[in-house]
């Protein structure tokens, strides 16, 4: 079977870490959860029959629909065709600074605002998603003198796998996403990383801090009272460790590219918490 693969670059993606991320995978699960669904990359891995998926970055949760309807995606590619040939740093700024007006903004179609969200991502700085207090999207152009935005192909067999399984999409809080898991379904929780110092976050206005991984613990152990398989990948820091001191925590190391300070990009320790 030909499977898909992340469409969108983003932070903390686990495409380079996915076959120690599979070592853990419990061998037969019912209904598959993500509620921190970024990129994708463990989703598509397994490409399970039936899955909830859930973000709470709209804009991204908004591709993932278009690519479900056939119209729409096909109009998304043009718009996307069109990006590419317009492709300049003067254009980049005018298509990211189409949030800034969100009278406008909103009265966009899907499909459009699907394509701007790819573009953004494939010519930013770094492959970064990044927005600020007021929801607008603030990172700075890439550098790129020509972008290649999606392949064809992969969206297809994305599309394809969206469309002819029972994958349910949501953009809601991570504890009202897995609100309907039971016995033996499978969570898999890739929330944005705790940090000993500071910590980029920012994937959506409200951030997610201290007080979001303690919440989010938690919803962990409420999951695993109630004999789901639950899994978890964090940074090895301390409040990790503490909060989830009762289950099994698994320690690896990877490599992260997505840092301002290119002298702190390298390898990291990560942990990957499961309660069976």
């Amino acid at each position: 079977m030909i499977k898909g693969k992340p469409f969108v670059k983003w932070a903390g993606g686990k495409r380079q870490i996915i076959e120690k991320l599979l070592e853990y995978v419990p061998a037969d699960f019912d209904t598959y959860y993500e509620p921190f669904v970024g990129g994708g990359a463990l989703l598509f891995e397994l490409s399970p029959k039936k899955a909830v998926i859930n973000d709470y970055n709209k804009e991204l949760i908004n591709v993932y629909n278009v690519l479900c309807n056939e119209n729409k995606f096909k109009k998304m590619c043009n718009v996307l065709n069109g990006y590419e040939a317009n492709h300049s740093e003067e254009f980049y700024y005018e298509i990211r600074n189409k949030d800034r007006n969100k009278a406008s903004f909103n009265r966009l179609s899907d499909y459009t605002r699907a394509g701007r969200t790819i573009y953004l991502n494939k010519s930013c700085f770094n492959g970064l998603y990044r927005v600020n207090s007021k929801n607008e999207f603030n990172v700075p152009f890439g550098k790129k003198a020509k972008v290649n935005t999606y392949d064809g192909e992969n969206l297809i067999t994305v599309s394809n796998y969206l469309t002819m399984n029972d994958v349910k999409i949501l953009s809601v809080d991570f504890e009202e996403a897995v609100k309907d898991a039971k016995k033996e379904d499978f969570i898999y929780f890739d929330p944005p990383y705790d940090s000993d110092t500071t910590t980029f976050n920012s994937y959506t206005e409200y951030g997610f801090g201290k007080e979001e991984q303690k919440k989010l613990a938690k919803v962990y152990k409420k999951l695993a009272d109630k004999g789901c398989y639950v899994m978890l990948s964090n940074h090895n820091t301390s409040l990790i460790n503490e909060l989830y001191k009762d289950f099994n925590i698994h320690v690896i190391e990877a490599k992260r590219n997505i840092n301002a300070n290119g002298k702190k990009r390298g390898k990291v320790e990560e942990v990957i918490i499961t309660n069976y």
